[in-house]
């Protein structure tokens, strides 16, 4: 156990959220959750992960201190103002890929409520072994829900009490490596619309080698979560127009991921040619 069992909700085991969760249940935590209106896949890894059941919202919230946002980004201020009537004294953390202008947003809706807000950012797959994964913490009780997962296979690093770090570093992260990924993808269905895919599978084959299995392993990977991704490429285009910089990188990929939310929850890796005939079948042009 690492220090002081904590009574925490978890909203919503996802699987990134799982994990988190199993983290803290293998530190001692007591993590609970609420079953209502939640898919059989959800109730599934709440099981798998040791999460304790509620009936509903308001009986968890009641019967915890800490309360752990890990939602698709579009929700994360839907969810604070749910959570809001309920959250006097306690500490949540939004642990959401968001904006920092949407992390305060939900800071303020927070503070309101007579709570503590901490910001957090997770970058890495869900966090299942040491040394993959990291949470990132901001803000006045960082530290405090850093302890958490001290010697755990999530690694928590705070970055101070500036309050919107966290969402900010996750910004510039996701920024690189999903933005990245939808151009990667976009590309190759350019040139197979251009009928050039083979030549250009080639030229990348002697000039840029790595790029063909990247591909590959975006199409697989990414293709199953896009539908998540619309709303962080648009949190983080939000961001760059915030900072006076130019936001059409990440609209453009948020149109990329969009195309490709009919793979959601894929039980199989979706191949290579359907993600760009998925692409391509989408394409806005008459």
């Amino acid at each position: 156990m690492s220090g002081e069992q904590r009574r925490i909700a978890l909203l919503h085991p996802g699987q990134m959220g799982a994990s988190v969760a199993a983290d803290l249940i293998a530190n001692g935590h007591s993590v609970g959750w609420c079953a209502e209106d939640r898919s059989e896949s959800t109730r599934r890894r709440a099981t798998e992960a040791g999460l304790t059941t509620y009936p509903d919202a308001r009986t968890l919230l009641a019967h915890s201190d800490i309360v752990f946002s890990v939602c698709p980004p579009a929700a994360a201020t839907e969810l604070a103002a749910a959570v809001a009537p309920h959250a006097e004294d306690k500490i949540y953390v939004d642990a959401n890929a968001v904006s920092p202008t949407t992390a305060e947003a939900v800071a303020n809706i927070i503070r309101a409520a007579g709570a503590q807000y901490v910001d957090g950012g997770i970058i890495g797959p869900p966090a299942t072994k040491a040394g993959t994964t990291r949470i990132y913490l901001s803000g006045e009780a960082a530290s405090t829900i850093a302890a958490l997962f001290q010697n755990s296979a999530l690694e928590a690093v705070c970055l101070g009490t500036a309050e919107t770090a966290a969402s900010a570093l996750k910004v510039c992260f996701a920024a690189w490596t999903k933005g990245s990924s939808a151009l990667l993808l976009n590309v190759a269905a350019l040139a197979h619309r251009l009928g050039q895919y083979d030549a250009l599978m080639a030229e990348w084959q002697q000039s840029l080698p790595t790029l063909q299995d990247q591909l590959h392993r975006d199409a697989e990977r990414n293709a199953p979560k896009s539908w998540r991704f619309v709303a962080e490429m648009e949190e983080i285009a939000k961001t760059f127009s915030a900072a006076g910089l130019n936001e059409g990188f990440h609209q453009g990929a948020a149109d990329v991921y969009q195309r490709l939310a009919g793979f959601r929850d894929s039980d199989d890796a979706p191949q290579l040619d359907n993600v760009l005939r998925a692409l391509l079948q989408s394409d806005k042009t008459p």
